[in-house]
């Protein structure tokens, strides 16, 4: 009479498979998760100057709700009363304060503007370059409107209370960093970039309400696209990371051993 050899049975099979099933789906989700962690690690790391910046517009910002109006009055522009009762020109004081303050007091929108813009940018330019398009745009962008607001109340074409107007310097430099990113949009859809970021910044400037801040974000996106040169031999990360594997392979045995002498 013969016995069966013990063995699983169908259940156990069943129960098998189900914890198998269950510890494979886990460990699929934790490695999806450590890679999406590494992802955003990697992208933040590889962008410096946009995060570090970011950072500090976080602090400052922190600091402008938590302080006096007399503290903000601090980074208003650089027009004021002189000592001579006549309006007086201190552009450093916008130029350096524009780039700490963010109008309105709102972080999360700046830092997803900064993510998509300036990281991109950074990514794809470099630090150095990227930083260069930036502070273009700001200081050229703060210089023209200070100068056209200065002249505006020296002739009293406008108010010595609207010298006291806030310069968004952050704003500045984005807008021209979008407009340099111009150069990264492959073609046709380069123009049609192009020509959106112009209306989105122009439309401001040709409307009846127009302010000195507007036409400062006309400045830096003209600065921004002017800065073409600054792109010349900037490539896209993916065509960095496909040619890399190609410099650091090793030539096969097959092209480098020489048949034996007979």
């Amino acid at each position: 009479m013969s016995r069966k050899s013990p063995g699983p049975t169908a259940d156990s099979d069943t129960d098998n498979s189900s914890d198998n099933g269950t510890g494979t789906g886990t460990g699929t989700g934790r490695r999806r998760s450590r890679r999406a962690l590494s992802a955003v690690r990697r992208w933040i790391v590889t962008a410096p100057g946009t995060y570090i910046w970011l950072a500090v517009l976080f602090v400052t910002t922190v600091l402008l709700h938590r302080t006096t109006p007399a503290f903000e009055d601090g980074t208003s522009g650089g027009i004021s009363d002189g000592s001579s009762g006549g309006p007086s020109w201190d552009p450093v004081r916008p130029l350096i304060s524009g780039v700490l303050w963010i109008d309105g007091g709102h972080w999360l929108p700046y830092a997803v503007l900064f993510t998509v813009f300036h990281a991109t940018a950074e990514h794809w330019l470099g630090t150095l370059r990227w930083l260069a398009v930036a502070v273009l745009a700001h200081v050229l962008a703060v210089l023209l409107g200070e100068g056209v607001l200065g002249w505006a109340v020296r002739y009293g074409d406008a108010s010595p209370s609207a010298g006291n107007t806030l310069e968004v310097g952050v704003s500045y430099a984005l807008a021209g960093v979008v407009a340099v990113l111009t150069y990264r949009v492959p073609h046709p859809w380069r123009y049609v970039y192009a020509f959106a970021v112009l209306v989105f910044y122009g439309v401001p400037l040709a409307a009846d309400g127009r302010t000195v801040t507007d036409l400062g974000h006309v400045t830096a996106v003209l600065t921004g696209l002017a800065c073409y040169r600054l792109t010349r031999g900037a490539r896209s990360p993916g065509r960095r990371e496909a040619s890399s594997p190609r410099k650091r392979r090793a030539p096969s045995p097959e092209k480098t051993e020489r048949p034996a002498a007979q």
